[in-house]
């Protein structure tokens, strides 16, 4: 009690005076922590105000399309944020690109756990046809970059196939070890994925005159200490009993 007999008023925490850009910005922030551990059906908008430090009514200043449009919003930043994952500068062993690639990729997963899962897997109840092409532009901007890599301006439909069911299989081995308790390890994870991606490309050469030239100059910049001479001699106590077939 102070000398008039009255409470003393409690501060109220100081109001930050941010731009509309930053304030958006700080909302989609607040948004994303809670989609990264939440369903976004059980994400509401006065989770994401007291996440923020700040109103509903100012969410919905920013938002006023409501949860939805905050969520297409969200998913629209972690999109970019995965297609940022692939880009990769053009130079050295193939290999060593998609590894530092799936590194930041499996990051982003394991940092969103269980929102990767909600966003990226279509399963929350909303999902609409919006949010589906911006998961899907997610898959055909990661495919974009591996065709980049691999020095082909016009892939054929084989090649690019096989990029794209790389791109897939990378996002379910990503659901499956969430499923699994996150493992393997994560670097086991990505070496299991960078093998996957040269024996579907070898496969894929063997039938396909495009492709096996790309294999051959990707092979080119490969040493024998990588991960293809690894692979090589890890496959060769596996397919040496197979000579009868030749």
């Amino acid at each position: 009690m102070n000398g008039s007999g009255t409470a003393p008023a409690v501060p109220r925490p100081a109001y930050r005076r941010l731009s509309v850009e930053q304030r958006r910005s700080q909302l989609l922030g607040a948004a994303l922590g809670l989609f990264a551990q939440r369903a976004p059906e059980d994400v509401s908008l006065d989770d994401v105000a007291t996440a923020a430090e700040v109103s509903r009514p100012l969410v919905y200043r920013y938002f006023p399309g409501g949860k939805q449009q905050l969520y297409e919003a969200a998913l629209r930043s972690a999109a970019e944020d995965l297609e940022r994952c692939f880009a990769e500068p053009q130079s050295g062993p193939l290999t060593q690109r998609l590894s530092r690639a799936l590194d930041r990729y499996l990051t982003f997963v394991d940092g969103h756990d269980t929102g990767f899962s909600a966003l990226l897997q279509g399963g929350s109840v909303v999902a609409t046809s919006r949010t589906s092409a911006i998961v899907d532009q997610v898959r055909r901007a990661a495919a974009e970059q591996i065709l980049h890599h691999l020095g082909e301006p016009e892939p054929g439909p084989r090649l690019r196939t096989a990029v794209r069911m790389w791109i897939t299989a990378v996002e379910g081995a990503s659901l499956i070890w969430l499923d699994g308790g996150k493992q393997p390890p994560l670097d086991e994870l990505r070496d299991g994925l960078v093998d996957h991606f040269i024996a579907l490309l070898a496969a894929t050469a063997a039938r396909d005159a495009q492709t096996a030239r790309v294999t051959r100059a990707a092979l080119a910049l490969e040493t024998p200490d990588g991960p293809v001479g690894d692979l090589v001699r890890r496959l060769l106590p596996v397919v040496r009993d197979a000579s009868h077939l030749l």
